[in-house]
């Protein structure tokens, strides 16, 4: 811990700036309180408990709701941490258990692996090769957001089960309403019929980020038919606007990997309804 001597005395509107929310509209927005912790685990388990053998690799690092004031709401909310997490057969157990469960899961999963490897060892007479039966998963979370009654993470997978090419990866975004602890929806923030008129502006964007003037030149740098961009509900919120993760071949090859698409709430103003659970981050 830092020590510093002296005594610094700053004008009450100076302080009251410093640890006042304020988003780019110029609103106030508070912090939720709200307390966090992290669970990290790594394993690693080689077949037939041989090092000499391949192995597969599980690192987790979760982090989730402990402490809220409403403590309804703060049920909710960790059901939904560890449902969006690991999925829905884990969602009733504690946080901790459900990290011990999902990772004596893996581990089962992959030594299940092992018949296979013995008969691979049986009929080659040599070890087989070790792509084949090499395994990862690494995953973690992180608080995009936390203000205002709203708290918006991000989940990110990286993958890979023997003789794959390329390992996988994915984003899951979520964006949770404190007041009841409910996932926010795209329905619940846009009006009526927003679908195609919010797809334009995603393809828009995302040919202002890749620097071409027709989107249709998107085509021949690895994404898919343009018609096919639509809203998926995989978004974050901020102060600033709304983003939008969209992941491998959902509308481009592999190699273009995740694409991020930040919409500011002034291009899409129109389109949000009046009263959603955003509406007081945005300038009516």
């Amino acid at each position: 811990m830092r020590t510093y001597s002296g005594i610094y005395i700053l004008p009450f509107f100076l302080v009251t700036l410093l640890f006042s929310g304020c988003n780019q509209n110029g609103k106030n927005v508070s912090e939720n309180d709200i307390k966090f912790n992290t669970i990290h685990v790594e394993k690693t388990y080689h077949l037939l408990e041989n090092p000499e053998n391949p192995n597969c690799n599980l690192q987790v690092k979760f982090i989730y709701p402990e402490k809220y004031t409403d403590a309804a709401v703060l049920s909710k909310i960790q059901k939904w941490f560890i449902y969006t997490y690991f999925g829905d057969q884990y969602q009733e157990l504690p946080p901790q258990d459900a990290v011990n469960q999902y990772v004596e899961d893996y581990l089962r999963n992959y030594k299940s692996l092992e018949e296979d490897f013995r008969s691979e060892l049986k009929f080659s007479g040599e070890s087989p090769v070790g792509a084949w039966f090499s395994y990862y998963e690494m995953s973690s979370n992180e608080i995009m957001y936390n203000k205002g009654d709203l708290l918006s993470y991000t989940i990110t997978y990286e993958s890979y089960t023997g003789g794959g090419a390329h390992g996988a990866h994915s984003t899951i975004n979520e964006v949770l309403d404190l007041k009841n602890g409910e996932p926010v929806t795209e329905e619940d923030l846009f009006i009526d019929n927003y679908q195609d008129r919010l797809a334009e502006i995603l393809v828009d964007q995302i040919a202002k980020q890749n620097q071409v003037s027709d989107p249709k030149e998107l085509e021949n740098m690895g994404f898919f038919s343009i018609e096919e961009i639509y809203p998926n509900g995989n978004f974050v919120v901020d102060d600033s606007g709304i983003t939008y993760d969209f992941n491998e071949y959902e509308i481009a090859a592999y190699v273009v990997g995740t694409i991020h698409v930040p919409l500011p709430y002034t291009t899409i103003r129109h389109l949000l309804k009046n009263n959603s659970p955003i509406s007081h981050l945005i300038d009516n």
